[in-house]
């Protein structure tokens, strides 16, 4: 981990955990709009561009057209609907591009001018590398819907989530770093760190069943609540093991409840954490992050009973984001409390 604090580097930091975090909200109205497949190459530098001509528009819809998903089920597609939804995929990765230059330009400033020492690039460079496997995790998200199925592999689509995740935490980690130090990693947990810990591991679970829920549309399965198919718990949902991982029904069924044991141990973190004597910061931050799980556990409910409307489901997807952001402020502010 660095040691060394720089406000610029902090400010920078800061900027693209937020570039990152909106191209993950992005990404999933990509995905509610049906637009990921849109674009059946990956062209890193002559896709910068989209096409120009009528003739060049008539050349990617025909390619359009050889993929399952538009044989089954946008085989009415006119040229101008596809237009629409290539131009929500090209902004999508024009977005990704966007974000690696708000990555490489600042990183390589700093480095030169020994903002950040070469000792610790370490943590810097895992950025980079973290952000092209993220790139190339996604081209093979989409690849795996240009085949023999019209949509992507859940497994894929969770995968490449949980990157972009894992490069947002990374980032903003390193950022609350600049801010308030570098926190020991020989000292101590104490017990609200490590309740926390297990909070934010407890939440990484959830958000990775919601994108197995995503990829594979299980939000559809059912749209009533707390029931599905009239009953409580449905039958055959675990009646073998492979189903966790690639049942529609028990994936979104384990989605919905295991929601609930997140709010359990994000509450007992509360309460544990609001006995300690932490600054008002802290506290209002405690505030906002048992309402938030609240309001997150609503939006989801709220997601199922209205077939998954994209406004709905992208501010649960929102939800989730800004819940993972507070556990990494919480984990990071009482692990520097923990080396005092």
């Amino acid at each position: 981990m660095p040691q060394t604090q720089h406000r610029a580097v902090m400010n920078w930091l800061f900027i693209f955990a937020s570039v990152v975090a909106f191209l993950i909200v992005f990404g999933g109205f990509v995905r509610l709009t049906r637009s990921g497949l849109s674009i059946t190459e990956w062209n890193p530098v002559s896709g910068t561009i989209p096409p120009m001509s009528e003739q060049a528009w008539q050349e990617e819809f025909t390619k359009y057209q050889d993929t399952p998903e538009f044989q089954q089920i946008n085989f009415n597609m006119t040229l101008d609907e596809y237009q629409y939804i290539f131009y929500i995929e090209w902004i999508h990765r024009f977005l990704a591009r966007f974000a690696g230059l708000v990555y490489a330009i600042p990183v390589f400033y700093f480095l030169f001018t020994q903002k950040i020492p070469l000792r610790e690039f370490g943590i810097y460079f895992v950025m980079g590398m973290l952000f092209i496997a993220q790139a190339f995790a996604g081209w093979i998200m989409v690849a795996s819907g240009l085949v023999d199925r019209p949509s992507v592999s859940h497994f894929n689509l969770t995968v490449h989530l949980l990157l972009a995740l894992t490069l947002f935490g990374l980032a903003l980690w390193t950022a609350l770093g600049h801010k308030y130090g570098f926190p020991d990693k020989y000292a101590k947990w104490s017990l609200p760190s490590k309740l926390a810990l297990i909070s934010f591991v407890l939440l990484i679970i959830q958000i990775t069943y919601g994108g197995m829920t995503a990829g594979l549309k299980a939000g559809h399965v059912s749209d009533t609540w707390p029931l599905m198919f009239g009953k409580l718990i449905p039958p055959n949902l675990f009646n073998s093991l492979i189903n966790i991982f690639e049942t529609p029904q028990t994936i979104v069924f384990i989605h919905r409840w295991f929601a609930f044991a997140v709010l359990i141990a994000i509450t007992i973190f509360y309460f544990t954490a609001r006995k300690q004597n932490n600054s008002l910061e802290i506290k209002n931050g405690l505030n906002w992050l048992l309402g938030l799980v609240v309001f997150q556990i609503m939006l989801g409910i709220l997601t199922v009973i209205l077939h998954v409307q994209i406004a709905i489901a992208l501010a649960h997807q929102a939800g989730a984001l800004a819940l993972f952001a507070l556990m990494i402020y919480f984990i990071h502010r009482l692990r520097e409390l923990d080396t005092m």
